[in-house]
């Protein structure tokens, strides 16, 4: 009898250990993605001063921007297309 409980009892300390890790994990993971979901606010992209804040935003969209023409001309979008009715000569004049 008395080993069927000290069974029971270590069965039960050792599943309440398994839900306390499990826990902590879940509660780590839940803070480490609120943390990063908000470095922003803790750590500011741009400048406080609203000139240099103007310069960066408009240096980060001419960036964004020039991406696209960066992915074109690297998968060889940018060409003419010999589908076109309008004939496109091709070279250098």
């Amino acid at each position: 009898m008395k080993s069927s409980q000290t069974t029971a009892k270590t069965n039960s300390a050792a599943r309440h250990g398994q839900r306390s890790v499990m826990s902590r994990l879940v509660l780590g993971c839940v803070l480490m993605a609120g943390l990063a979901t908000s470095v922003g606010c803790f750590v500011p992209i741009y400048s406080s001063r609203p000139e240099r804040r103007v310069q960066q935003l408009l240096y980060t969209s001419e960036d964004l921007r020039s991406l696209v023409d960066e992915w074109e001309r690297f998968w060889f979008l940018d060409s003419p297309s010999h589908m076109t009715p309008i004939r496109t000569h091709g070279g250098v004049l």
